[in-house]
């Protein structure tokens, strides 16, 4: 469950200084981290792919909506307000989905997903000016990566209804696009 959780942190609940993905993953071999994601693999269900997903969306909202009040630029604070809008849209559909299969979401056991992103949100409002725009930037950037490389490895191919699946596939390219769009403006700020 340590890649499911790690998921979850990185689905939008950690970074920007409260702890990189690439922290997370530190001080683990890839052979941990395979042999992880295939025991992880072996224990999702829809149910909590749905939650993953909804917990993913939901923590990115809320860095956006953070962002779209603390940026020190407009083009964070527009990044910001983007971010969250597009994730609300994202998760109302999967929620929408899932009462509509009648699917009830139910996280990964031991998640700490809440925990870990108050801790974030506590880190990221501990941060002002040009220091939480770099923050947010670094946050937005490994998050989408991180979201994109386990949806890939990890969820789709433990999805069993065909609607779900559909919907992780057809909502994948708005990662992407996010991803591009906070490399750019990190790049764009010299962070």
């Amino acid at each position: 469950m340590r890649s499911i959780h790690r998921f979850t942190l990185a689905a939008g609940l950690i970074i920007a200084g409260a702890v990189p993905a690439a922290a997370a993953m530190r001080g683990t071999t890839t052979d941990d981290r395979t042999a992880a994601r295939a025991t992880t693999q072996q224990g999702l269900d829809d149910p909590t792919i749905v939650a993953i997903f909804d917990a993913a969306n939901t923590a990115d909202i809320e860095t956006g909506d953070l962002a779209a009040k603390r940026g020190s630029t407009k083009e964070v604070r527009d990044l910001g307000a983007m971010f969250a809008r597009d994730h609300r849209a994202v998760r109302q559909q999967g929620r929408d989905l899932a009462k509509k299969l009648g699917v009830t979401p139910t996280p990964p056991k031991n998640d700490h997903s809440a925990a870990d992103q108050a801790a974030l949100m506590k880190t990221l409002e501990s941060k002002h000016g040009a220091a939480f725009d770099k923050a947010y930037l670094a946050h937005e950037v490994q998050f989408h990566q991180q979201v994109i490389d386990e949806v890939q490895q990890q969820l789709l191919p433990a999805i069993k209804n065909a609607e779900l699946k559909a919907l992780v596939v057809k909502v994948a390219p708005a990662f992407q696009a996010h991803l591009m769009a906070a490399q750019h403006l990190q790049k764009q700020l010299g962070d």
